[in-house]
């Protein structure tokens, strides 16, 4: 404690204290913010490397990376905020190869102004959830851009983790005849943005379902080494999601919308909203899909898992040369649910 008070003669104020621009200069000041804020909240051994990278160990297997940017608004939110959602969302992206997560690396832009106050509790929030997560943050990097200029804090986070051998989940492997799956209830992130950035209040109140899926993951692999796809749909919804499936795999899609689980809540405020849940984001649910012999293995083991209790087969794969993602109605007619079109929410992730 003493070197680091004689290395800074004055303590950081992360209680009134706001970033400034020499807190991205390379000088002092930035390496007080990067040792009394970011390193006390992250540290581990591979950060406290203190080097330009890090240097871990390879497993065996493949390595799997993803990066991912994070710019949402407001900065915190039922259920979360952009630091736990910054680690999330790349552990996730990552863990739909079927990989596990090991390391992340965090880049803060950080604007001129914003209170220290917000940005400790953003970095506390990333580290409990890396923790949680039996992730290591290994290494970072900090930029402080003018006022004006950076809308508070954009973080992006690049994660790394390793395939087993045998495993090969990918995009393209959807075929005619196979299951669809989903591990839960959609739209629950997007709605509850929405709402906390409007101040729109809804009982009971709407929550982010944001959350780490590679112990689901984990449970389904086991269960399903020959899961075929596996990809959560965030921006765009399930809609988008399916179509981008679809396409990579170049087949068609069959849904059912009375087997689509969406929380009533859900349903009542995007109809006030004029929204369709549909292409409503979240961050804590992934869509499977695998043959039809497996899916009601693979339905027991998401079920039975806290991040998949609500999970329904919601539709099939089908042969379809134009690709088309089309739903049966609750009305009995058919609809073609086609890729988002425009921006129905902004800056959700």
């Amino acid at each position: 404690m003493s070197a680091v008070i004689k290395r800074f003669p004055h303590r950081l104020d992360t209680r009134h204290g706001c970033v400034d621009m020499t807190h991205g200069s390379g000088g002092r000041a930035m390496a007080q913010l990067i040792e009394e804020l970011f390193r006390k909240h992250l540290d581990n051994e591979l950060l406290g490397q203190g080097n330009d990278q890090a240097l871990f160990p390879v497993s065996a297997g493949r390595m799997v990376m993803s990066t991912d940017g994070h710019v949402i608004s407001p900065l915190f939110f039922p259920g979360g905020d952009i630091g736990s959602l910054a680690v999330h969302g790349t552990i996730n992206d990552v863990a739909m190869s079927g990989a596990k997560p090991l390391y992340l690396s965090a880049a803060f832009i950080l604007e001129e102004g914003f209170p220290l106050a917000d940005l400790d509790r953003i970095v506390i929030s990333m580290a409990t959830a890396a923790s949680a997560a039996g992730v290591l943050v290994v290494t970072g990097d900090t930029k402080v851009v003018e006022r004006g200029k950076g809308d508070g804090i954009f973080i992006t986070t690049t994660g790394v983790g390793v395939v087993p051998e045998g495993i090969h989940i990918s995009g393209d492997r959807a075929r005619p005849g196979d299951a669809i799956l989903v591990s839960g209830t959609m739209g629950d992130h997007g709605i509850a943005i929405m709402s906390s950035r409007e101040n729109l209040q809804f009982e009971p109140r709407i929550k982010s379902d944001s959350a780490a899926l590679h112990t689901l993951v984990a449970e389904m692999v086991n269960a399903v080494p020959d899961i075929h796809c596996l990809r959560d749909p965030t921006r765009g919804g399930l809609a988008t999601t399916l179509n981008e499936l679809a396409h990579q795999s170049g087949v068609g899609m069959r849904l059912n919308e009375t087997d689509i689980p969406i929380d009533p809540a859900v349903t009542a405020a995007c109809e006030l909203l004029g929204l369709d849940p549909l292409y409503v984001a979240n961050e804590g649910k992934l869509i499977c899909i695998c043959t039809a012999e497996d899916a009601d293995r693979l339905l027991a083991v998401m079920q039975a898992h806290p991040q998949g209790r609500h999970a329904a087969r919601i539709g099939e794969v089908v042969e379809d040369a134009h690709g088309f993602v089309q739903m049966e109605t609750s009305f009995g007619g058919h609809r073609v649910i086609d890729w988002l079109a425009g921006e129905q929410l902004p800056r959700i992730c």
